[in-house]
């Protein structure tokens, strides 16, 4: 399996500071206003979200597909909540929010699969130790 890779270079102090971080095609600028605050430019817990969300979708449609419920659509957002601790910054929830179209595929089916997806996925089992991982799925 290849070795995936990013890049990240932080110039100053946390505060008045300023990095940018890449990837594959992206590059982006971040700062304490925009992991902190409502700033500009993006954040380490946005790239996190992106990554879940794309890694739960890919699972998903992988599980129903496997099961003979081929997807036309998995759209999953994904919400990551930082939140200040005693001891610093944490991850204190994600939420996954997917909306699956899959014909013929009924809720009980689906919401079961969700789950698992949810569980099994590489993305989520590296943020296991996130306090709480809620899953919000809806069929269409």
């Amino acid at each position: 399996m290849p070795v995936r890779k990013a890049q990240a270079v932080w110039n100053g102090n946390l505060r008045e500071g300023k990095g940018r971080m890449a990837f594959g095609t992206f590059e982006g600028a971040y700062s304490f206003a925009s992991r902190f605050e409502e700033g500009e430019g993006t954040n380490p817990e946005e790239l996190i979200a992106a990554a879940h969300a794309g890694c739960f979708s890919m699972a998903l449609a992988h599980r129903l597909d496997q099961a003979g419920h081929t997807p036309r659509r998995v759209q999953t957002e994904a919400r990551v909540h930082l939140e200040m601790t005693g001891d610093g910054p944490r991850i204190s929830k994600i939420e996954l929010h997917t909306e699956v179209e899959a014909p013929g595929l009924d809720e009980p089916t689906f919401l079961e699969h969700a789950e698992a997806a949810k569980e099994g996925c590489p993305v989520s089992k590296a943020l296991a130790a996130v306090p709480l991982i809620e899953l919000h799925a809806r069929l269409v």
